[in-house]
């Protein structure tokens, strides 16, 4: 039976990013940015980027490129995305022993207009990442310290499985949870003893906690669970690890060439960082500078950081709990 130091658990997506002149959002009356095409039209792009996506395959590659034994765990189907994403993931380490297949969906697909600011309009077909079961995640020929997982398309009764499993048999959980699980905010509060590790931004942890301040929010959710994160943008993120909180801020100011994947790589550097027996300052520096080498990238995947990259220090502060 082979052993993992983490198992990635959720969506595997392969993306398409779309890039040129065309692609310019403008204020519509409301002052939203809306990006629009004249219906019947034929428009030129200047760039197409082939790439996979999906934050349990992002994950994965995160901790392959840490050093750590690395595996993921999901669906997709015998197509031509499928084959991407699983080339994608054995040429970064990462072991797929545990993929399981689809037959009436098709692996899951995105078209991405990337904008020159870097944001983007998302055409996705979720495909056979939104459709779980738990026999799609056998855990009886499982060996890992650490499941990392991602959205399962709020498929609580799969979630519940999973975490069971490793509360059952000594497996520590880190979870970054999608806005469907979060739909299911009283069952998702159930299970946060069970975490070991939970990361959401600002806004997906008001649905959980009753509060508007970071500091206030980790406080709370640390009676629970050992490490908790909280991200806010450009204002930054703060983290806990039951005995204080740690605000950083910007890593650094760079050009971002497109966002896709940013909290992903957040997320999973920090964890990395925590299972590689690094303390909370450090891992929120991972997290921060796993992400802003990803955003300076089209794609999910190749900015993220290997373990021989050379980090410099970032704004910190430090505040008992």
């Amino acid at each position: 039976m082979k052993s993992f130091d983490v198992i990635s658990i959720g969506a595997a997506v392969q993306d398409v990013f779309l890039t040129g002149k065309v692609l310019k959002p403008t204020k519509d009356e409301d002052g939203d940015w809306v990006e629009e095409f004249p219906l019947g039209a034929k428009l030129d792009v200047d760039g197409i980027v082939f790439s996979t996506g999906g934050g349990a395959t992002n994950a994965a590659v995160t901790f392959s490129r840490q050093g750590l034994k690395s595996a993921y765990m999901g669906k997709i189907a015998s197509d031509p995305a499928g084959a991407a994403v699983k080339t994608a993931l054995v040429a970064d380490g990462v072991d797929i022993s545990h993929m399981t297949y689809s037959r009436k969906y098709q692996t899951g697909y995105s078209v991405l207009l990337l904008a020159p600011s870097g944001e983007r309009t998302i055409l996705t077909y979720r495909g056979a990442s939104t459709h779980y079961r738990k026999e799609n995640f056998p855990m009886n020929d499982v060996k890992t310290k650490w499941f990392y997982i991602s959205s399962l398309a709020g498929s609580v009764d799969v979630l519940e499985h999973i975490v069971n499993y490793a509360h059952k048999h000594g497996i520590k959980v880190a979870i970054n949870p999608g806005k469907g699980e979060l739909k299911h905010a009283a069952k998702l509060q159930k299970l946060l003893p069970k975490f070991d590790l939970i990361s959401l931004n600002k806004d997906e942890w008001q649905m959980l906690v009753d509060s508007d301040n970071p500091q206030t929010i980790l406080r709370t959710v640390s009676g629970y669970c050992q490490y908790a994160v909280l991200t806010d943008g450009p204002r930054g993120s703060w983290a806990t690890d039951g005995k204080k909180i740690v605000k950083a801020g910007m890593y650094e100011d760079v050009p971002v060439k497109d966002r896709t994947g940013a909290g992903d790589a957040f997320c999973s550097g920090f964890t990395a960082a925590i299972v590689n027996g690094e303390d909370l300052e450090d891992a929120i520096v991972w997290g921060s500078a796993n992400s802003t080498s990803v955003v300076q990238h089209i794609g999910a995947k190749k900015g993220i950081l290997d373990e021989h990259a050379k980090l410099h220090d970032m704004p910190l502060e430090v505040s008992r709990l």
